[in-house]
């Protein structure tokens, strides 16, 4: 408040505004240190269910091994890794016995809860039975998911071709559109993030995630961010970027346009309404595919719907899924229509582990799960709710710029100038580290690095987003 009324009465930039904003600041931070140390820390919620003593190696050793047996392009998050040893619902546990409530979720994965009863026995059973064989002998695994997957999509989305992960959804869902429409022009959006291969590492849209190797034929439109974006919450605005890398950057005829309803790695970034209706008219027009990218959005996270794009009102020709489709099983897949798979005929195309028994088991029972215990229902109630007392954190922190996501897909960003918009990169990670320290593991995500992700398992209830939030709220006192 008094950094407002000092910008309100002094100019921005002037020796008298930087002497009065410190001087509010060093108030601040004398009082919140007060605050810190007489608050009492957030209690876990109640939970029956301690895990047996840890006798690996501890995570020091793993640390070790990993620098010397593993990618060195793999990171940890917070300056003290934690060693997760035991997952049970929304809950996880390190190697000293210490619980954390998961609002990461595995970054959106696991959906149903850390091994599921339910998935646990599909997953054992089948694996007992037959761990894996061939498509090209038959099981009923395969089919009675691809029935019930199928049953999940509208119109005329049933033909379903699985793989083993996002990114090997996306770039057969790519390549699918350049063969069905004989064009190669991709149109995606800025900051969208779709996989690191070479098709996916194209339509991905931030620099971080791409290398200096050949992307062809990939058109990056405006992203249509209503918190940074130009147009703010103008939907129609933004679709007209589209229309005109159409008109001036490709042929006239495009092979598809691929996006996500909501921007998971690129920061919990919902698309501005009216955005994609008017997209998809201008790619039908160009004789192009519209792709819908479910792999973080999908499978009841929103609680609003099932799917991502369906709270745009639109209907895709693809959909590409992942991560919650298995609730942390290596599956993907992709869905289109009987005329558009088609076109994988011309030529043989095989996936050796695409449609795994095990793997599809699995997939069956997230799916019953999601259903028998109403998990839509519960990302929307508690994804609602937690939504609130975040709102109402804003309120409290000038640190919070923006609040924002459906369901229990949720972003909160921070910035250290709340007209400027400048992002807070280094408290983003001060909190992240002491909301740790209390009890709460949140993924960190958009460009800058600078936005917490919250995407927890469906089964998060509105005792654990009290327990969030009063982590949160105590971790920004502290700046």
């Amino acid at each position: 408040m008094a950094v407002s009324i000092a910008r309100a009465i002094f100019p921005r930039g002037s020796a008298q505004f930087r002497c009065q904003r410190s001087l509010c600041r060093a108030a601040t931070e004398t009082k919140t240190d007060a605050v810190a140390s007489s608050a009492v820390a957030p209690e876990l919620p109640a939970f029956n269910y301690s895990p047996p003593p840890y006798v690996g190696p501890t995570a020091e050793e793993i640390l070790a091994k990993r620098k010397e047996y593993l990618s060195p392009s793999l990171f940890h998050l917070y300056k003290n890794p934690v060693n997760i040893v035991e997952g049970k619902m929304q809950y996880l546990f390190d190697d000293k016995g210490r619980r954390y409530v998961d609002a990461f979720g595995g970054i959106a994965t696991v959906c149903c809860g850390h091994c599921h009863p339910d998935v646990v026995e599909a997953i054992m059973s089948q694996t007992k039975r037959l761990q894996h064989s061939t498509v090209l002998y038959l099981n009923n695994a395969i089919t009675d998911f691809a029935e019930a997957l199928a049953s999940k999509l509208p119109s005329n989305l049933k033909v379903v071709f699985f793989t083993n992960s996002g990114t090997e959804a996306n770039e057969l869902a790519i390549m699918i559109a350049r063969l069905y429409t004989g064009c190669h022009d991709i149109i995606s959006i800025r900051n969208a993030y779709h996989g690191n291969a070479a098709a996916t590492m194209g339509a991905t849209a931030q620099s971080i995630w791409k290398f200096n190797v050949v992307q062809s034929g990939v058109h990056h439109a405006l992203n249509p961010d209503p918190y940074r974006g130009v147009f703010g919450s103008n939907g129609e605005m933004y679709a007209r970027d589209v229309q005109d890398i159409i008109n001036f950057g490709t042929s006239g005829n495009v092979a598809a346009f691929l996006s996500e309803a909501i921007q998971g790695v690129g920061g919990i970034i919902e698309l501005a309404p009216g955005y994609l209706p008017a997209v998809y008219s201008s790619i039908k027009k160009a004789g192009g595919l519209c792709i819908a990218d479910e792999v973080q959005s999908g499978f009841a996270r929103t609680g609003s719907h099932f799917w991502g794009f369906e709270s745009h009102g639109v209907v895709p020709d693809i959909v590409t899924m992942a991560k919650g489709i298995g609730n942390g099983i290596p599956l993907g897949a992709v869905v289109t229509t009987p005329e558009i798979a088609e076109v994988l005929t011309r030529r043989s195309y095989f996936n050796t582990f695409g449609g795994n028994p095990v793997c599809t088991a699995a997939g069956l029972a997230v799916l019953q799960v999601i259903e028998k215990e109403k998990l839509q229902e519960n990302a929307a109630l508690v994804g609602s709710y937690l939504k609130d007392r975040l709102t109402a954190l804003k309120d409290k922190y000038e640190l919070i710029g923006d609040v924002r996501g459906r369901g229990l897909m949720l972003g909160v960003e921070l910035v250290t100038d709340c007209e400027l918009k400048t992002p807070a990169k280094a408290e983003t990670l001060h909190v992240m580290d002491q909301m740790k320290e209390l009890g709460v593991l949140v993924g960190k995500g958009g460009y800058y690095g600078n936005v917490f992700r919250i995407t927890p398992p469906l089964c998060f209830s509105k005792e654990d987003a009290d327990f969030l939030v009063d982590a949160m709220d105590l971790s920004l006192s502290t700046l």
